[in-house]
């Protein structure tokens, strides 16, 4: 599972939501979900757009942390 993947699932499970749900409010389909959920699938920019919509977040929120000054433990 790719950090990606595991920030869909985890926000995905906080809203309370299916896989079938979420990719019914995204625009997509289940499999999609459950590919990026899984790490078999690198989502594109739009696909990530359409699920920070969804689930009612900012896409950055669905990005890896990324080591810096602020964070240096990520």
């Amino acid at each position: 599972m790719t950090e990606i993947g595991k920030r869909v699932r985890e926000l995905r499970e906080r809203a309370g939501l299916s896989q079938h749900e979420l990719a019914k409010r995204a625009g997509l389909t289940q499999g999609m979900i459950w590919q990026i959920e899984e790490g078999r699938k690198r989502p594109s920019v739009a696909s990530l757009l359409a699920i920070a919509r969804a689930l009612n977040v900012s896409p950055s929120e669905l990005l890896p942390v990324v080591n810096t000054k602020e964070n240096p433990d990520a």
